[in-house]
């Protein structure tokens, strides 16, 4: 692999999240979890907007498919469609679609990581409550997969901090991450119902000596995984095959959180990370943490992330 180049594109958000590349505009959206905020980075121009929506985390953006401005979006509990035009200061609407997790005692599992598979069917993860810095519940978080008619369906329990997804270009596989596990999971997929069975091991953080713990992830055109390394300051690809480490990027930023391929050739990564509940030493070594990062030079090249059905 070349010697990639990694350059700051954005101005630090506290915890980026779920790029997400829209070929129509050129143009990348991703979120600021806590910050409540979606954003909007055009690489042509260098411009970056965004807005908030109230006061409620907002976990993944993904455009809808055929619907210019709208976009499924992880508002707290709720799967929302939200209408924004990519550049005014406040959305021009907000319509909740389904909600996860209501029951007493589960109001602090909101969704984390969300994405949708060949179909544009959605799905997206919650977190169990947040006991501390990086400190969930265990066990109490559950992925979901969301239906045409805008029901949930409950894919997996059991789950600590929901988090990276991917499918195999043949669409038999799924790609799974429960951070704690220290893992990328894999599972059969049936795209035709959307069920998903046989879990095993795709990739061992532990076994290959990968500091930190996985995040995101997204899939490059070889069918390769790149998976965000929190607290590890690097994405790794790695083959979900052979279960080996194929190359390693340094980050400057010691909380990476997401990837996504973009840019006309679909030949750059972008790279989400944070600066939330960073100590005062981590804020000196990674100043530039929160930042939105553009990696160039992998030599390869991704594939499109789909889009959602509503």
């Amino acid at each position: 692999m070349p010697v990639p180049k990694v350059e700051r594109v954005t101005q630090t958000a506290i915890l980026g999240e779920s790029p997400h590349w829209e070929p129509k505009e050129k143009a990348l959206y991703w979120v600021d979890i806590p910050g409540c905020e979606v954003r909007r980075y055009d690489p042509v121009t260098q411009e970056e907007t965004g807005i908030k929506i109230d006061d409620t985390p907002v976990s993944f953006v993904l455009p809808v498919v055929g619907r210019k401005g709208q976009f499924v979006i992880g508002h707290g509990h709720d799967v929302a469609v939200l209408s924004w035009d990519g550049r005014s200061a406040s959305p021009s609407g907000l319509q909740t679609l389904a909600r996860v997790d209501t029951a007493p005692g589960q109001e602090a599992h909101i969704l984390n990581d969300g994405k949708a598979d060949a179909t544009g069917r959605l799905w997206a993860g919650t977190l169990g409550t947040r006991r501390g810095p990086g400190d969930f519940e265990p066990g109490a978080g559950s992925l979901y997969s969301l239906t045409r008619g805008h029901d949930l369906k409950k894919q997996l329990t059991g789950l600590t901090i929901a988090n990276g997804l991917a499918w195999s270009h043949d669409k038999t596989l799924f790609y799974y991450i429960d951070s704690p596990t220290k893992r990328v999971d894999v599972f059969d997929f049936d795209v035709a119902d959307g069920n998903i069975a046989n879990r095993r091991t795709a990739f061992d953080f532990v076994a290959n000596h990968v500091e930190g713990v996985p995040d995101g992830m997204t899939i490059d055109a070889d069918g390769m995984l790149w998976v965000a390394c929190f607290g590890g300051n690097q994405v790794v690809r790695c083959d979900p095959s052979t279960g080996k480490l194929l190359a390693r990027v340094p980050i400057p930023a010691l909380k990476v959180t997401a990837v996504a391929f973009g840019g006309e050739r679909l030949d750059e990564l972008f790279v989400t990370t944070a600066h939330k509940d960073s100590t005062a030493a981590q804020r000196q070594a990674y100043p530039q943490a929160g930042s939105l990062f553009r990696v160039r030079d992998l030599g390869v090249t991704g594939v499109l992330a789909h889009p959602v059905v509503v």
